[in-house]
């Protein structure tokens, strides 16, 4: 028996149990032996994604007409391109960890690629769930997006074999297609991501130290042999501070331009084209009477920024040759041994060095006093405000900051193109117009009530549901929130915790009412939008994420 592979075959039965309802009730799936499967579809997807427990859960697809996809991610749409993760996941309840994913699984991941992003091939038993997420792409596609796609073959065995391998080489997918191998191994590593990392840094060359208020700064250069080495030994448990995970080499310019320039003569000028990595740690000593080359001995040691540049230069050197040929090739590194008592300092770092980056920050938002504020409003209403990510599942009466930004955003500020398709700006750019100084426990607290209403029909939608139920769910909302307000004789501002009771229970009653509502005033808006022509699921999910229904909406007169 391999342990890792028994310490994830022990998870997955907590993990199954935490899905069980959710599963038969989505997914029609009860049985054990494919809830096991379905828990470990879903346990890769939140890991290795790293996103909160309903959207591990919407990302599945699993069931008849699957194409062999298991789960589908789509990500924001940046710069023109947009990342689209496919899992397929074969569980094995031996637990030697000596099987190979099989050769028929890549075959079928293949032939899902090559169909599922072609916007004029025909889909055919495709199951709906699936079949929505594809037309959500197929959208983006037709609108000039480049998808870049990553297959992740899942199991708890080893990598496919060299027939498999031959068959993705034959694809022609190029660089648009990365393949990643996701096991025991690989998912026993991030769930060991919070282990202090101790180690030694070998520097190259002249460093500068120095002592500040309690505080010490190393400033030198490292080479990226150095760097991957480092990553080799420790992974993404480097990375717990760092707020991304790795978003690879396709797809993403920035590392593309990593990969090339270490790949290319000019490998030694690394140093001058990259701006360095970031590092903290509880303490750091080196031999100070030597005149460089320092050997740095640290305490938990973590990168705070620059985790991308380490990854890549990780995932660059295991080509043959290149760590030997890059020996020349360096990075500036700046090391800040901080008092292990105040993380407040290392947020305002972290948030500091990434904040320029086009990255979710609702992680280091979490100590906002705004955040803090809505947190013991919210708890007086009698629920729970999570401003800080848990692995603990989510209840009926648990908000994540999140899911109250969208909702703020779609139902009082009646935004919902910005809520559904700029969530990467809730805790950046928006941040200020969503979590005002005027935004109160109440009214967070109001809007999710109503934005799961839409929501849940989203995911589970009835017989007698139009189509669009699955993309418009912000759309509706909005205008569950008009109809609320519209009853109270309120404005959004006059919500408060006085009037908060009675619009709860006002919900609670008319909640099904107000949605039914709101499904004929978007039924009306595309019917003045399009007329009677017929609109195809890749035309419906353009219109919402583009917004071209705000001003019918606003104009139709709530009764």
């Amino acid at each position: 028996m391999n342990i890792n592979a028994s310490i994830i075959d022990q998870r997955l039965g907590s993990v199954a149990a935490a899905i069980q309802q959710q599963a038969a009730e989505e997914l029609r799936i009860s049985e054990a032996i494919r809830l096991k499967s379905l828990a470990f579809v879903y346990f890769c997807v939140k890991t290795v994604l790293d996103i909160e427990d309903d959207d591990a859960f919407d990302c599945l697809t699993e069931g008849g007409g699957d194409f062999g996809v298991d789960a589908m991610h789509i990500s924001e749409e940046y710069d023109g391109e947009f990342t689209v993760s496919l899992f397929q996941a074969k569980y094995r309840n031996n637990l030697d960890g000596n099987s190979n994913f099989p050769e028929a699984g890549v075959e079928s991941l293949i032939n899902a690629i090559k169909y599922l992003f072609n916007p004029t091939a025909k889909l055919e038993h495709i199951n709906q769930r699936l079949l929505a997420k594809v037309e959500a792409a197929r959208s983006l596609i037709r609108d000039g997006y480049i998808p870049q796609v990553r297959a992740l073959a899942c199991n708890n065995g080893l990598q496919w074999n060299a027939a498999a391998q031959e068959a993705i080489e034959r694809t022609g997918f190029g660089d648009q297609v990365t393949w990643e191998h996701v096991n025991h191994e690989r998912l026993v590593k991030l769930l060991q991501a919070s282990k202090p990392v101790k180690d030694t840094l070998q520097l190259s060359g002249k460093a500068i130290v120095e002592d500040m208020d309690f505080s010490r700064v190393l400033v030198g250069k490292i080479s990226v042999a150095e760097i991957a080495t480092l990553i080799e030994r420790h992974g993404e448990r480097l990375l717990e501070r760092n707020i991304r995970r790795y978003l690879g080499l396709q797809g993403n310019r920035v590392n593309e331009g990593i990969r090339h320039t270490l790949m290319s003569n000019e490998k030694n000028n690394f140093y001058f084209y990259n701006n360095g990595i970031t590092l903290t740690c509880d303490s750091f000593s080196y031999n100070a009477l030597q005149d460089g080359n320092y050997q740095v001995r640290v305490e938990n040691l973590q990168i705070i920024n620059g985790g991308q540049t380490c990854m890549t230069i990780s995932k660059t050197l295991q080509e043959p040759n290149l760590l030997y040929q890059s020996a020349q090739a360096y990075v500036l590194l700046r090391l800040y041994q901080l008092p292990n008592d105040n993380d407040d300092l290392v947020q305002k770092i972290t948030y500091a060095t990434n904040s320029q980056n086009p990255v979710d920050l609702k992680d280091l938002r979490a100590n906002d006093a705004r955040q803090q504020q809505l947190e013991l409003d919210i708890e007086q209403l009698g629920f729970n405000y999570r401003r800080r990510r848990s692995d603990s599942s989510t209840r009926s009466t648990d908000i994540t900051s999140g899911v109250a930004a969208e909702a703020v955003l779609s139902v009082w500020q009646e935004k919902p193109q910005q809520a559904k398709f700029f969530a990467r700006e809730h805790f950046g750019k928006l941040y200020d117009s969503i979590f005002t100084d005027q935004l109160n426990g109440a009214q967070v607290v109001l809007a999710v009530q109503l934005y799961r209403i839409a929501e849940n029909r989203r995911k589970r939608p009835e017989s007698n549901d139009p189509d669009f139920v699955r993309y418009a769910s912000c759309f509706i909302a909005m205008q569950m929130g008009r109809r609320l307000l519209k009853d109270m004789n309120l404005r959004t501002k006059e919500i408060d915790h006085r009037n908060f009771q009675d619009a709860h229970q006002r919900i609670e009653q008319n909640g099904e009412a107000y949605f039914n509502d709101s499904v004929k005033d978007i039924q009306q808006a595309l019917q003045e939008l399009y007329g009677a022509q017929e609109i195809s699921l890749q035309q419906l999910s353009a219109t919402f994420r583009r917004g071209d229904l705000i001003g019918n909406l606003q104009q139709i007169e709530i009764r």
